[in-house]
Order: structure tokens, then C-alpha cells, then sequence
């Protein structure tokens, strides 16, 4: 009996894996371990590191699944495409932040 994984993890991986090739070529392998970059905003596409971590809680698997929705796994940018705003991808990553420093 294994581990089971959330269901859209295991769909994030398969959006790593699948973009891990373009990202190096891009240069962007400067991702530090135990972290992902994704492109979050609406109309400009704007860069963040955030733990990996953050994709087993459900207000981030929430925007797991719009990306999903929106994108399959052709994500524009090369790497996971969030699409929600800066502002509210902020918030949410500032309260995942203090909700696991608090644990």
C-alpha cells in the first residue's frame, strides 16, 4: 500500500515533466530545490517561486484546476500558467505562507 497523492498533483507533475525541456533550454533551471516556478497574471505573465508544498493545499489545488481547465497541458509560457491576478495569487501564497509557518 503506497501513498496516494492528490489527484491534481499528480496532474502538476505531469505538467513539469512534460515542460522541464523547454525550461532548461530557457534557461530557467535556477529554480531551487523543493520549489516550482509558475507564471501567474491575466494578460502580462509574471514569474514566481513557491514551495512545493503549496500544491497539496485546496485553495492552491483550486487554481490547479482553472489552470487545467484553461490550458490542458500546453502551458504558453513553458512552464505552469496560472490564470488568476498578481494581486490574488499574492494573497493566497502570503496566507499559505503564514497558515505553514504557524504548523
Amino acid at each position: 500500500m503506497g501513498i496516494r497523492l492528490p489527484f491534481m498533483v499528480l496532474h502538476a507533475n505531469k505538467i513539469f515533466k512534460s515542460s522541464s525541456q523547454h525550461l532548461h533550454s530557457r534557461n530557467h533551471s535556477n529554480v531551487p530545490k523543493g520549489h516550482v516556478a509558475v507564471y501567474v497574471g491575466e494578460s502580462q505573465k509574471k514569474r514566481f517561486v513557491v514551495p512545493i508544498s503549496y500544491l497539496n493545499h485546496p485553495s492552491f489545488l483550486d487554481l490547479l484546476n482553472r489552470a487545467e481547465e484553461e490550458f490542458g497541458y500546453n502551458h504558453p509560457m513553458g512552464g505552469l500558467t496560472i490564470p488568476c491576478k498578481e494581486e490574488a495569487f499574492i494573497n493566497l501564497t502570503s496566507q499559505l505562507r503564514e497558515c505553514i509557518l504557524k504548523h
